[in-house]
């Protein structure tokens, strides 16, 4: 390990003992980072081991309990993002914050803080977008555009602030690998210009392939500084998390006589729910007891609805579209498809997969009320707390779920945390189909590792398991099949044995599969 970093006053960014307290918890504890001129920096760490908690704090959201941070070897005290930006501090967040009626010049216009005219703006853009190889037409409403386009706008807007220090977080988990190819090229454009960039992110082939240094956060604490290129993917996760990361292991499945459909969808469709929605069309297929089925596909191409419809949020005009277990539930809704036997995971787990001021037991008891009365209803209409107290520390140790109170409320824990609690939920219920929308976006190595075994040990173990993810590297982990869905349709199933990255990547991007482009050689000249 590497613990060398580049003098103070070589540093672009030099930060000295910062500390920030949230009641008793310590989020960064006594931190150093130093981030020199003209270098990719990766910032890495567990779920809740202090990485946003920083980043907040470099970027003016948050202040500091305690610390300094130094910048051009200059203290300073930066105590809102208009004042990071003014120093030349720009950041793209995970989370986009873009206004889908309105343009993408309009969007970017918003965080400018002059009176420049919007025509201005949007030649800036557009010659700004060239530059960098990032197409963008400035006049097209965000609505319209596909996420990795709204990227491009989030980008641009950053850019546009002219800043020397660029903070990116986890910036390829919307992209194809495609896309993020060529994300990768504009940031060695930015490196080479002396530009500086703080990189976070999970996906740790990637932190090896274009980060010069890093940095490791465990607990709150740096753990250590290293040369990504001289690791491998599984010891920066060993740093991450302190001790090895499991291996998920996928066997093939058993040719066993129970190789039933038990997910069985057909001729779906469904009309836009909102201006914005993606019109889902004719998808039919079909997952098998002992099979996990992946779907792959850029955010916003129907996977939110195509999720809304098979777990009964949306009701389908014909009760055979959607099968369960040999049920016809099209015209059923969640309790219903879930007595059938089905269990749904949805993408977005504060407040969809759970309510944030809710206790863990409590909302495992607004999950299972219905479904499992019998087990956790009492004569009269009373709870039998005991028993619900019992089942959710069951799903806390088997999914290795770390919290800070007996009982905390649900947004009490890191996002982590939180994913692995709402999956073990599930699963806790040994369901004949589990669908799940995004299973690890955002979670560490370790927390990923063990979700996704989880899921395959379900389908091993006779269930049908459908898997929506952006995260191809995951798809191919786990997948006996990875289906891709683009502009609200579902190409045929490609058994795993046959898919590669460059086969999905195109789908995910709207080539035809049917008609795919040939090689540049047999191009007509």
């Amino acid at each position: 390990m590497d613990q060398s970093d580049p003098s103070q006053t070589e540093a672009l960014l030099a930060v000295r003992g910062l500390t920030k307290i949230f009641g008793s918890l310590k989020a960064c504890d006594n931190v150093d980072l130093t981030i020199g001129r003209g270098e990719i920096h990766a910032l890495l760490g567990e779920n809740g081991a202090g990485k946003s908690t920083l980043v907040k704090m470099l970027f003016g959201s948050l202040e500091p309990a305690s610390g300094t941070i130094h910048w051009k070897g200059e203290p300073v005290r930066i105590s809102s993002p208009a004042q990071a930006r003014a120093l030349g501090i720009g950041m793209v967040f995970q989370h986009f914050s873009l206004f889908e009626a309105l343009t993408a010049a309009e969007n970017i216009a918003l965080s400018i803080d002059d009176d420049t005219p919007i025509m201005k703006i949007a030649e800036r853009a557009r010659n700004l977008s060239k530059a960098y190889g990032l197409p963008l037409d400035p006049f097209s409403h965000v609505g319209d555009l596909s996420v990795g386009e709204r990227q491009r706008i989030e980008i641009i807007r950053c850019l546009l602030q002219e800043p020397e220090l660029i903070i990116l977080d986890e910036p390829t988990s919307v992209l194809t690998p495609q896309e993020a190819d060529k994300l990768f090229e504009t940031l060695e454009r930015l490196k080479g210009e002396g530009k500086s960039i703080l990189y976070i992110s999970h996906r740790l082939e990637e932190v090896k392939r274009i980060c010069d240094r890093a940095t490791v956060l465990r607990h709150g604490k740096v753990v250590g500084h290293c040369d990504p290129k001289q690791e491998t993917a599984a010891s920066l996760a060993r740093m991450m998390v302190g001790l090895e990361v499991q291996n998920v292991t996928r066997d093939v499945p058993a040719q066993a006589n129970d190789h039933r459909p038990l997910l069985e969808i057909d001729k779906l469709s469904r009309k836009p729910a909102t201006p914005f929605s993606v019109a889902l069309r004719d998808i039919s297929v079909t997952v098998h007891a002992g099979e996990v089925l992946g779907i792959a596909g850029v955010a916003g191409n129907g996977q939110g609805e195509f999720f809304e419809a098979v777990s009964g949020e949306a009701l389908q005009d014909r009760a055979d579209t959607v099968r369960v277990a040999g049920h016809t539930v099209g015209r059923l809704g969640i309790t219903q498809r879930r007595l059938k036997g089905a269990a749904f995971v949805p993408e977005e787990r504060l407040g969809h997969g759970a309510a944030p001021a809710m206790k863990l037991s409590e909302n495992l008891f607004l999950s299972r009320y219905r479904t499992d009365a019998r087990d956790y209803m009492g004569a009269a209409g009373t709870i039998r707390t005991s028993r619900i107290a019992a089942a959710a520390k069951r799903i806390v140790e088997a999914m290795d779920v770390r919290k800070s109170a007996e009982d905390p409320e649900a947004s009490a824990l890191s996002g982590g945390n939180l994913q692995k609690f709402i999956i073990g939920r599930e699963l806790d219920r040994e369901p004949k189909v589990m669908v799940v929308n995004q299973p690890t976006w955002g979670v560490d190595a370790g927390a990923a590792a063990r979700i996704r075994q989880a899921l395959i040990d379900l389908a091993r173990s006779g269930s049908a398991v459908l898997v929506i993810s952006q995260d191809l590297d995951e798809l191919f982990e786990m997948s006996d099949a990875i289906a891709v869905m683009h502009d609200g349709q579902l190409s045929a199933p490609i058994p795993i044995a046959e898919a590669t990255f460059e086969k999905v990547g195109l789908l995910m991007g709207g080539a035809d599969a049917a008609h795919p482009p040939r090689p540049f050689e047999e191009e007509a000249v």
